[in-house]
């Protein structure tokens, strides 16, 4: 089982991402674990304070260090800066970062436990990239409101390539290619939009040469 760890400061934003479709059935199976962390809850002053100005100036605000650190150590069970420990992968999300394709998605498959750190307002300190992260990653060239999205995209990402997660395995693998399901003819106007004839053909092989032909 994988257990994805989802520290950010809007974790209610999660609550129906998790609790339906596969993301639920594969839960409930035990293939993976999602759980929610309020990054407020390692902050030690009164206002829960998560972020600041930042040095230099500029606008806006920048996401701290320290409850970020105080987060990943308590879910990492020991002290760590990165490349500590070898079934656990910390991951800062950020525009500036590595881009996420499907290799990673395999790859991480193979680790006991993702930590996601979801980065809000101008940004995160950048010694957490530099000293608790082991992956700083984006998931395309545009700018998101934060990090939220990024993660959400990634656990379902790493969940499909999960054995057992998707009842058929072609399916995690095979679903790039241009599909076509009942009616076999729609009518929109004048226009027929009409279904290949290889897919009704029943030729497998053929359709198969068509499907790597139309990725």
């Amino acid at each position: 089982m994988i257990q994805f760890d989802v520290v950010t400061i809007f974790p209610e934003i999660f609550k129906g991402f998790v609790s339906e479709s596969l993301l639920a059935r594969g839960q409930k199976k035990k293939i993976i674990k999602i759980s929610l962390h309020d990054l407020r809850k390692w902050t030690t002053d009164k206002h829960k304070t998560v972020d600041d100005k930042p040095y230099g100036g500029g606008v806006g605000m920048v996401m701290k260090i320290e409850p970020i650190f105080k987060a990943v150590k308590e879910l990492n069970q020991e002290s760590r800066i990165k490349n500590q420990g070898k079934k656990t992968r910390v991951v800062l999300f950020s525009p500036r970062g590595k881009k996420f394709n499907q290799e990673m998605a395999k790859k991480w498959t193979k680790l006991d436990q993702l930590i996601f750190v979801c980065g809000r307002y101008e940004g995160v300190d950048e010694r957490v990239a530099d000293y608790i992260a082991d992956e700083v990653i984006s998931v395309g060239d545009y700018v998101l409101n934060g990090g939220e999205v990024a993660a959400m995209a990634v656990i379902e990402s790493v969940s499909r390539m999960v054995p057992g997660f998707i009842a058929k395995k072609e399916s995690a693998q095979k679903s790039d290619h241009a599909q076509y399901t009942r009616p076999e003819v729609f009518i929109v106007g004048k226009k027929r939009l009409k279904v290949p004839k290889v897919l009704l053909s029943g030729d497998h092989k053929k359709i198969e040469e068509w499907r790597k032909k139309h990725l």
